[in-house]
Parts: structure tokens; C-alpha cells; sequence
């Protein structure tokens, strides 16, 4: 009995000893293990930051190659002429339809019988994409509407919801324009019950005529412009990548009644096309009729040539993007993405008011230049106030943009005071996000050259020259000479945005878009960039040129 009742006992001793080993084991302790834990899990979550992007493209590339939907690309060109960097002149877009009141629509008795008046009439337009970040800023492209088709120059707008032109139904305030009206018919209009229709009409505080045969709009701009106009559908003819020809019907904006700024913009160009997330937009309808895949893809060059556009997903590169995920609010038609922090040269700037990672970036090609809150712009110009110096001052005399620099030699490009200033980084990602995504944008980015000499026109072209007076004799009345003030600075192409919508976020413009491949992935909501020289989309050997 004794022997067997010590047998216990053992057992006692040796589990004391192992639990004082434990105690004393490395692994036992409580704050290690718990740190190792800790070191673990953050770990993880950086190898989730870092691979999720790559497990998202790899996923999105699988599907992409499922899809058999196609693609089109479509050249980009830069405007050129106007009035070089005025203030007055510079574009802004970010529409939204408004509420309207009926006064300020055309008597629909006149735009019938116009319309019936035009019925024998074919209408037309064609869109590629031009223009030139140092005058009214944006790109256009050239596109191809009715049957027979008929080409009209549109402005490429990811801050707005409608392609729309100028046209005759009839026109009560256009401007010249590169080409003729379009003209509308009878067949084109679309009633008020249609679901486009009710889009453009959701901001109305009450219904407006029932009984209309037609759907009235009105679309106010940022820059305190505007456009009204009807809702038409037409032909628009489109050639796939793969070198298909495609006919769909589109809706578009019949514009009859443009104001402000408009009027300078559309001497060069006949409408605007849109091209954001809204359903009315260009691409979703294009996706809507299973032509495309709704993404977006806009690349613009640095140089004074234009870039190119494509609406499908057979172009976006399947390595190397930055990839951050798209916001849906506050503006659920815009492209948008939350910005963490943002630095000049290293030093951070404040951002706005509403907390650590609650800033938000919208990416838009219809505004020239870029536009920071009201925090970030003074924090920015405060950081400015150290490059003055004996090479480099400012020149309150230079009215073209708020801020610019006046050098001891007539500045010809950026790359000559780029050692005065630094590159502006900018940070995306979430609070919970270990690795953020960064947008590096050079001086070149957010810099611009005030005029220098006087320009030539001829035709759809200009020439600078530095000698206006032996072109005075000529009796060539296709020459038109455009004096313009006589400036060889350097301007800040960032101004303050406070008084854009709610003033609370970063609106990245032309200016700041170039020289990337910029993709607006709708179908996965997601916004990505690559650095680019822009010249053509890889695996393409050269541009569709008209």
C-alpha cells in the first residue's frame, strides 16, 4: 500500500519542477508571448498590405481575360490659342445638374417645329481627345455622331456626368465651335419617363411638365458656368480594338443655352464629354450595352503634344500599377480616393478638418489646374515663401496665376527652376492599412510658364515667333496675329480650393495628371497610375489618327 501511495507523490514533485521550468521557459512568459503575438499579427497585416494589391490584379487580370468585351483607344490632343493662363479663362468643370425653373428652357412649340424643320437632316458626331494645359487646360477628343456620322471636338471630363454638344434646335447662346451644329429630329429626343431622364432631373424640387414629349436639363459647373439643353439619342460610331466597327445609340446633351466660361472653351471644341461614374455617362452606357467593360484609362503627355483615352480594360497593364481603392462618398459620381497625409519635400502639410485619413483626392481632367483645401494651400504657400531668393522672386507685376516667380533669365521650360522647388507626395491607403500608396508628383506636376511671346494662327494650329512685325505685311488672311503679355515667369498651378463645393477636398487637375497613366476601374472600384511618356498604350504600335 505504501509504495503505491507514493507513486502520487512523485507525480507532485515532477509537476512542480516542470511548472517551475515553464515559469523560467522563454515561451511561457506572458509579455513575451503576447509581444510575439502582437509581432505576428503586424506582420501579417503588412504582407496583406503589401500582396493585396497583387492578389487584386492577379484576380482582376483572371477575369479581364474571361471577359469578351473589347476596348477603345481613342488620341488625345492639346488645345492651343486662347488666352494663355488668364485667370479668367481657366477651366473648372465638376458639374452636377441642377434644379431649373421653366423659364429658363426654350418654349418646346419652338424646338418641335424646329425639330421638324431639321428632320430631313442627318446628324452626326466623333469624339478624339485634344488639349493644351497652358491655355483653357483640358484635352479633347474627336468623335463621330449620327448617320451619316458628323465629327465633333468634346472636352474629356472625368468630373462630369453628360457628353453633351452644342446644337441647333435652335441655339439660343453658342459659341462658334470647331464645327457646325448638331442637328437634332423629332426621333432623337427623349421622353421624361425615360430612366436618363430622371438623372439629370433628380436634383428637381417638383415635377415639370408631364405632359413635355421632351426632358429638359440644366448642368451648373464649378467655374459658375453653365449648360442647358434636351436629352437626344443618336448614333455614335465607335471602332473596337480589335478593329470592329460599332454603331450603338447613345444619349447625349442637346446644348442650346451655354454661359460663362463655356463660351471661351467651346471657340475650339463643340461639347463636353463626359466621362464619371454616373449612369448617363459615356462609358456606362457603353458598358450598359456590353460593348466594354466600365474602365476608364487617360494619359497625358508633358510635352505640348496630347496623350491618348480608352474605354475598356484591354490596356491597363497588368504590372506595376499603384492601385487604391475608390471612395463612394462624399461625391458617389466622382473619382475619389482617401488620402492619408500629403508632404512637400518631405515636410507633411495639414490637410483639412476632418481628422487623420478622412481627406479625400478627386481625380478630374476637365479642370486645368489643381486645387488644394484651404489648409493645405496656406501650409503650401507658407513652405513657397522660403524659395525666394536672388535668382527666383516673386513678381506681383505677373497676373496670369496668383503666385508667380520671376527669374533672372526668360524661363523656357520647368526643367530650368526645378532646383528651386520640390516634389509634392502624396500618401492613399486607410487607417487600417500598414503599406500606403503613393503619388509622387514633380515640379512639372504643379507648375506652369506664363506667356512669352506672341503666338500665330493658322488653321487649327499656332506658332510662338519672335518677330511679329514681318508677318505684318502679309496679305494671308488666314494669319491672325495674338499679341499676348510678354512674361517669362514660372507660376504655382495649385490654387486655393476652399470655395469648390464644400472646400473639403483635393481636386488633382490637368496639370497634375500628366505624364502618368491614370485607370478608373469601375468594375472592381478602384483608381490606379503608372508612371508613362504617354506616347501610346503598351503592345500598341501606333495611335488611330483622323
Amino acid at each position: 500500500e505504501p509504495p503505491q501511495q507514493s507513486q502520487p507523490h512523485n507525480q507532485d514533485v515532477n509537476a512542480g519542477v516542470l511548472h517551475v521550468s515553464l515559469e523560467r521557459s522563454f515561451f511561457f512568459r506572458p509579455t513575451i508571448v503576447f509581444g510575439l503575438l502582437g509581432i505576428s499579427l503586424i506582420a501579417l497585416s503588412f504582407w496583406s498590405s503589401l500582396t493585396q494589391e497583387t492578389l487584386f490584379e492577379l484576380r482582376d487580370v483572371e477575369q479581364d481575360h474571361k471577359s469578351s468585351n473589347s476596348s477603345f483607344i481613342l488620341p488625345l490632343y492639346p488645345k492651343r490659342g486662347g488666352a494663355w493662363n488668364s485667370r479668367t479663362d481657366v477651366e473648372f468643370k465638376l458639374g452636377r445638374f441642377v434644379d431649373f425653373k421653366p423659364d429658363n428652357f426654350m418654349d418646346q412649340e419652338k424646338i418641335a417645329k424646329s425639330l421638324s424643320a431639321a428632320t430631313k437632316l442627318d446628324s452626326s458626331a466623333n469624339f478624339p481627345v485634344r488639349g493644351n494645359i497652358h491655355s483653357e487646360g483640358l484635352y479633347y477628343t474627336y468623335m463621330l455622331v449620327g448617320n451619316p456620322p458628323k465629327p465633333y471636338f468634346l472636352d474629356i471630363d472625368t468630373g462630369s456626368d453628360l457628353m453633351w454638344i452644342q446644337c441647333d434646335a435652335p441655339c439660343t447662346s453658342c459659341a462658334k465651335g470647331a464645327h457646325p451644329l448638331y442637328k437634332p429630329r423629332n426621333v432623337n429626343m427623349i421622353p421624361p419617363k425615360n430612366p436618363y431622364c430622371v438623372e439629370v432631373q433628380e436634383n428637381l424640387r417638383s415635377k415639370y411638365c408631364d405632359n413635355c414629349h421632351q426632358c429638359d436639363y440644366e448642368i451648373e459647373y464649378a467655374d459658375r458656368s453653365s449648360s442647358v439643353g434636351v436629352l437626344a439619342k443618336d448614333e455614335l460610331q465607335l471602332v473596337l480594338a480589335n478593329g470592329t466597327g460599332t454603331k450603338p445609340n447613345v444619349v447625349f446633351g442637346c446644348a442650346y443655352d451655354q454661359q460663362g466660361t463655356l463660351l471661351n472653351t467651346l471657340a475650339s471644341t463643340d461639347g463636353i464629354l463626359g466621362l464619371s461614374r454616373a449612369p448617363i455617362s459615356l462609358p456606362s452606357q457603353l458598358a450598359s450595352h456590353g460593348l466594354i467593360n466600365n474602365v476608364i484609362g487617360h494619359c497625358l503627355r508633358t510635352d505640348t503634344n496630347g496623350g491618348y483615352l480608352f474605354l475598356g480594360n484591354d490596356f491597363v497593364p497588368q504590372w506595376r500599377m499603384s492601385w487604391v481603392p475608390m471612395l463612394n462618398n462624399p461625391f458617389p459620381n466622382l473619382y475619389q480616393a482617401q488620402l492619408m497625409k500629403m508632404n512637400y519635400g518631405g515636410k507633411d502639410l495639414q490637410l483639412g478638418s476632418r481628422g487623420y485619413g478622412q481627406d479625400s483626392v478627386v481625380f478630374d481632367s476637365g479642370s486645368t489646374y489643381t486645387y488644394f483645401t484651404d489648409q493645405a494651400y496656406k501650409a503650401l504657400i507658407s513652405m513657397l515663401e522660403e524659395i525666394s531668393s536672388e535668382d527666383l522672386i516673386k513678381d506681383a507685376s505677373d497676373t496670369t496665376l496668383p503666385i508667380c516667380w520671376r527669374a533672372k533669365f526668360p524661363v523656357r521650360s520647368i526643367e530650368e527652376v526645378r532646383q528651386f522647388f520640390k516634389p509634392l507626395n502624396l500618401q492613399f491607403g486607410s487607417k487600417w492599412r500598414v503599406v500606403s500608396t503613393k503619388l509622387w508628383i514633380p515640379a512639372e506636376g504643379y507648375l506652369t510658364i506664363s506667356v512669352s511671346s506672341p503666338l500665330l494662327f493658322l488653321g487649327h494650329w499656332y506658332f510662338a515667333i519672335s518677330s511679329p512685325s514681318s508677318f505684318a505685311s502679309s496679305s494671308n488672311q488666314q494669319w491672325r496675329t495674338i499679341i499676348l503679355q510678354e512674361k517669362s515667369n514660372v507660376c504655382l498651378g495649385i490654387l486655393d480650393g476652399s470655395n469648390v463645393h464644400d472646400g473639403s477636398a483635393i481636386i488633382l487637375g490637368d496639370i497634375s495628371l500628366r505624364g502618368q497613366l491614370f485607370v478608373y476601374d469601375n468594375v472592381n472600384q478602384k483608381i490606379g497610375w503608372i508612371r508613362s511618356n504617354c506616347e501610346r498604350p503598351e503592345n500598341v504600335p501606333s495611335l488611330p489618327f483622323f
